[in-house]
């Protein structure tokens, strides 16, 4: 009778949607021993991470999903985006809104991003920083995919086996992302990942990914 049954109270490997298939075994080349572990393959040469799983480990990205394509992604950004940034604004109305539109405009650009982060609008900024990065650890912690991603059938895999990110790489995603954002140079920092989404290979990572060591990929 075979004993392999799993622990009482934890799910078996198979139930993770998001765990890697495990790749198949190749037979024994002619001369080698039966039984023993073929030589390991040399890692990508493009791999920034070492192949993640040590020294003549397979590429990362074998039996995982295909990766995200950019422009879904930017997308589903968006809708995040849209998702919290106008409830928060909605709610800042009573005490001002979250965003300064009294200025007359008299006063040149130099004035305006001098004035850009008054008390009033830095309080806005951090508040709205705390409730995106919460929004984010969240849902990519839950499994790997927001209501943005969810909607463009995506989400995010740690780059080293394809599982769900855990609290940490998530809460540092998070971070990476939203951070400069919104605290000193949206543009900039928006135009940096959206760039890197179209160029980084072989894994199309943002700034955050890179920080993470995870992925986006299309959820299956």
């Amino acid at each position: 009778m075979s004993n392999d049954q799993p622990t009482p109270g934890q799910p078996p490997e198979d139930d993770d949607p998001f765990l890697k298939k495990p790749q198949e075994p190749s037979p024994p080349s002619e001369g080698q021993p039966y039984g023993s572990a073929p030589p390991p393959p040399p890692p990508p040469p493009n791999d920034p991470y070492g192949s993640g799983g040590g020294f003549g480990a397979p590429d990362p990205l074998a039996g995982m999903p295909p990766l995200a394509e950019p422009g879904k992604r930017i997308l589903a950004r968006l809708i995040d985006f849209l998702i919290i940034s106008i409830p928060l604004y909605l709610i800042s109305l009573p005490w001002g809104g979250a965003v300064d539109v009294n200025g007359d405009g008299d006063d040149g650009f130099g004035d305006a991003v001098a004035s850009g982060y008054s008390g009033h609008q830095l309080l806005w900024s951090i508040i709205g920083l705390v409730v995106y990065v919460a929004y984010d650890t969240y849902f990519t912690h839950k499994d790997g995919r927001t209501l943005g991603k969810r909607l463009l059938k995506l989400r995010v895999a740690m780059l080293n086996d394809g599982r769900v990110p855990d609290t940490g790489a998530a809460l540092m995603r998070a971070v990476v992302l939203w951070a400069p954002a919104l605290l000193c140079c949206p543009c900039l920092w928006w135009l940096i990942n959206i760039v890197l989404m179209f160029t980084d290979k072989p894994y199309r990572q943002g700034l955050q990914d890179k920080a993470a060591k995870t992925v986006v990929v299309v959820a299956r």
